[in-house]
């Protein structure tokens, strides 16, 4: 997916939100708005939102010092979401359809999105995605492949939303292979924060070797890479994976809210629908 121009305000609220939360140096953030300002206007509009996300951050960690802003969030959004983990079970054990209630929760936890300017309510989201309908819903396909394919690459996203990764993981029949970020970044999640949730016990965890907010393979490990092409079904979470992922010429299967008016209309949804789409799936 390109870099829309609706994206640059985007991209300076982010720069904004994450450098007031790195320091309370106002010289320090008025610098970093300044520099970010300025590599915007190079930034190629074929370029993926990932890529300029990279570099944002990367030079939020070189003006504040801090390389992890968001990290005592994230561990506030974990342990909300481990908290919710055994209710969750119970909603999921109590279903007519075990796999497409815990597809359902999976796509929940994609609202805790801290590079989105937008507030979230993890419970009350979760109640309204369990009844809300799919705007793009390639169940039949997903279940499909499930049943052709033995070993399943699942790409992660946000930290917290891996409490509810964890809970499709625990339904789906096959071996898995969880991929988590390089370092940290908004509030990604890393192989620390996968194993905290318990990932570990469940699948093997990756780092993709991206240090962008989304799999960009140009940034990507030779062992990702590798398993990546080799994979016989990829399941990709949330926005940041979409954008650089949704041009690639594999079957992948996105689970995602569009939380984003861009990312809505690329995909050719509304703002706050929710998705289980394939693409590639003959490929």
């Amino acid at each position: 997916m390109k870099t829309y121009l609706d994206c640059f305000p985007c991209f300076m609220q982010q720069t904004l939100r994450a450098a007031r939360i790195s320091t309370n140096d106002e010289t320090k953030i008025k610098k970093l708005l300044d520099e970010v300002g300025m590599m915007l206007k190079d930034i190629p509009m074929e370029s993926t939102p990932p890529e300029t996300g990279e570099i944002i951050y990367k030079k939020i960690a070189e003006i504040t010092g801090n390389n992890d802003p968001y990290k005592k969030i994230k561990g506030q959004n974990i342990e909300e979401g481990l908290k919710l983990y055994p209710k969750l079970k119970e909603i999921v054990k109590n279903s007519d359809d075990r796999l497409l209630t815990a597809v359902r929760l999976a796509i929940a936890g994609n609202v805790i999105d801290l590079g989105m300017d937008k507030e979230f309510n993890i419970v009350k989201d979760v109640k309204k995605i369990l009844k809300q309908d799919f705007a793009i819903f390639d169940y039949e396909q997903f279940k499909r492949h499930l049943d052709l394919h033995d070993e399943i690459l699942y790409i992660g996203d946000n930290a917290g939303e891996t409490v509810f990764d964890k809970i499709l993981i625990e339904e789906l029949p096959h071996s898995v292979t969880y991929v988590v970020r390089e370092i940290p970044i908004i509030n990604d999640v890393t192989i620390e924060e996968a194993k905290y949730i318990g990932i570990d016990k469940l699948a093997k965890i990756i780092s993709s070797g991206t240090t962008a907010p989304g799999t960009i393979l140009r940034l990507c490990n030779d062992d990702f890479i590798k398993k990546f092409n080799n994979a016989s079904m990829v399941i990709s979470k949330g926005q940041g994976n979409y954008e650089g992922l949704s041009d690639v010429n594999r079957s992948i299967f996105f689970l995602l809210k569009a939380k984003c008016p861009i990312i809505a209309r690329h995909i050719g949804v509304k703002e706050n629908d929710i998705v289980l789409k394939g693409i590639n799936l003959n490929v």
